[in-house]
């Protein structure tokens, strides 16, 4: 598929839905309490719900490591661009957002391949005056067709800030997720910066409940496998990692005064120098 780049005051064509096959975007803002989702998400969001309950607190979890993030990159390491991949439905605290809080003059692309995120895209990621706020419509798997349009809007000349939250997971393959991040952190420049967080499975109590999810998940048509902290890790060879390196997504740099517990994800932030 072309990609398309959608600034979000674009007034083109809304795409065709498909609301008879799950997505990943849907189910999750399902598990967010989002009302962006239609009844076959709804299944599928109770079926995981019910064998692996932890699951709501892995997708509020990475909202706020998200926004921990962002927070980080604008502010501390001073971060202008941020090509978002696999950004999913519009909620409250987006990487635009955040970023431009700090930075007005943030750029901000955006990556999904549902056309419903296409449509809340355009209706909702606003940007500030000074800044810019895009859309892409393409697979995680076709870094190629990513890069291409997101060249259209960021300067790959400049680092970038590379978000992959919640995404390879849905590349069945480890060794192919590897290839994609490489191949992504290969197009950017030094002094940009690679972010992932994905569900795991990092002890043996959370096996049963996360390999029974992505069991019921792939039956519906929405596959997603969970990784070990390990392969997670392998994501960042060749990277400087930010302390506190590859952890529990609620640990990495929490807020003051807080006690977070440790949950089934993992997620990390790396400088390519």
């Amino acid at each position: 598929m072309a990609a398309d780049v959608v600034p979000g005051s674009d007034k083109s064509p809304v795409p065709l839905l498909d609301t008879t096959v799950p997505h990943s975007a849907r189910v999750w803002n399902y598990w967010l309490g989002g009302k962006d989702n239609y009844p076959v998400d709804r299944v599928v969001g109770e079926q995981v719900r019910e064998v692996y309950p932890e699951i709501i607190d892995v997708a509020r979890e990475s909202r706020g490591f998200l926004s921990r993030v962002v927070s980080f990159l604008a502010g501390e390491v001073g971060i202008r661009q941020f090509l978002d991949i696999g950004t999913g439905l519009p909620t409250a605290g987006n990487t635009h957002e955040v970023a431009q809080a700090i930075a007005p003059d943030a750029r901000v692309v955006y990556v999904d391949r549902d056309p419903l995120v296409l449509v809340h895209a355009r209706a909702l990621l606003t940007s500030t005056p000074q800044g810019v706020t895009a859309y892409v419509e393409a697979d995680v798997r076709d870094p190629r067709t990513i890069l291409a349009a997101a060249g259209d809007v960021l300067d790959f000349t400049r680092p970038i800030g590379l978000m992959m939250l919640g995404v390879l997971g849905n590349v069945a393959d480890t060794d192919e997720a590897c290839e994609i991040v490489a191949r992504l952190i290969d197009a950017v420049p030094a002094g940009s910066y690679l972010v992932v967080n994905d569900g795991t499975i990092a002890s043996a109590e959370e096996a049963q409940g996360a390999i029974e999810a992505a069991r019921r998940r792939k039956e519906a048509g929405d596959p997603y496998y969970p990784r070990t902290p390990a392969q997670i890790a392998r994501y960042f060879d060749g990277l400087d990692l930010v302390e506190p390196g590859v952890v529990s997504t609620p640990l990495w740099r929490p807020e003051p005064g807080t006690s977070p517990r440790p949950i089934g994800s993992h997620g990390a932030v790396a400088r390519k120098a």
